[in-house]
């Protein structure tokens, strides 16, 4: 059996455990809400560059000759990861790292290139060097303080390795933030673009006549559309990751209290104990006194 002060102990240091727990679940619920807002501001840039898009590509008669439509054919598969800088988040980046080995030994005959964002992918990445994965880009340390230039620096490696034909296409994997609770991992293509956005939806569109010509506009816009996307995946990654530490954080917080509890009613049940055996031996001495 246990002595007071061990249990003691134990309950104050389930205690101090539970106060850093509340105090990251508050940080994280903070971080969380300007994260949310983060990814509310950023949705009209992408609606309006998606619509001025969709809008070339239903003016023009054929699809133009650009890299982003269409696969290199020497090129290697090439994998965006997005995943969390730190632990304590449950989940998180444990299923989008599972994900990950998945699609790696799916392209495991053609070799793959790898960029990422987050220091948990790049530990995975080095981790698996050996088996041929080589690195295209790394990005560590960048949440919880995303910014639009980190989206910049990713989307122009992808571009330089595109147009240099050591990639053929991209395809990205990260955590999409569904609610507070509920988070879910994303494999989606980000190139080539298969068909124009939102053409499948209009039949005819306005009639426009470009100046510049149409290509220059494909080659202008083209660009800023895919780090726009890059940075909605890297805003959603965060809020995720912000959403999963709060919820693994409150989860930690409830379980210390219940240990706490635990203990305190083993240590009142201890000391309860000791105080009865006392009790009985102090009994038990004044009776063979007393003969």
């Amino acid at each position: 059996m246990a002595s007071l002060r061990e249990i003691r102990n134990k309950i104050r240091s389930v205690r101090s455990t539970e106060q850093i727990t509340k105090a990251m679940k508050m940080v994280a619920a903070a971080r969380m809400r300007k994260a949310q807002n983060a990814i509310l501001s950023s949705r009209p840039f992408a609606e309006k560059l998606e619509q001025a898009l969709s809008d070339i590509h239903i003016n023009g008669s054929t699809v133009p000759e650009h890299p982003f439509f269409r696969a290199a054919g020497a090129g290697r598969p090439c994998l965006l990861l997005v995943t969390g800088d730190k632990g304590l988040c449950g989940a998180f980046n444990s299923n989008v790292l599972r994900a990950a080995v998945a699609w790696l030994q799916r392209h495991e005959a053609s070799g793959a290139w790898v960029a990422t964002a987050g220091r948990k992918g790049r530990e995975l990445v080095l981790k698996l060097q050996e088996e041929g994965i080589q690195s295209l880009v790394e990005l560590p340390g960048i949440f919880p303080k995303v910014s639009f230039a980190h989206a910049e620096l990713l989307g122009r490696a992808l571009i330089e390795a595109l147009e240099t034909g050591r990639i053929s296409s991209v395809t990205v994997l990260y955590n999409e933030f569904k609610s507070a609770v509920s988070q879910r991992v994303v494999e989606r293509d980000l190139l080539p673009i298969a068909a124009a956005p939102a053409q499948a939806s209009r039949a005819k569109g306005p009639d426009f006549r470009f100046e510049p010509p149409k290509e220059e506009l494909l080659a202008a816009l083209l660009p800023r559309h895919l780090k726009a996307q890059i940075y909605r995946i890297l805003l959603e990654s965060q809020a995720a990751e912000l959403a999963a530490r709060m919820s693994a954080m409150d989860s930690a917080s409830k379980n210390a209290a219940e240990l706490i509890d635990h203990l305190t009613l083993t240590l009142n049940r201890t000391r309860q104990s000791l105080i009865t055996r006392e009790i009985a031996e102090l009994v038990s001495g004044a009776e063979a006194l007393a003969q």
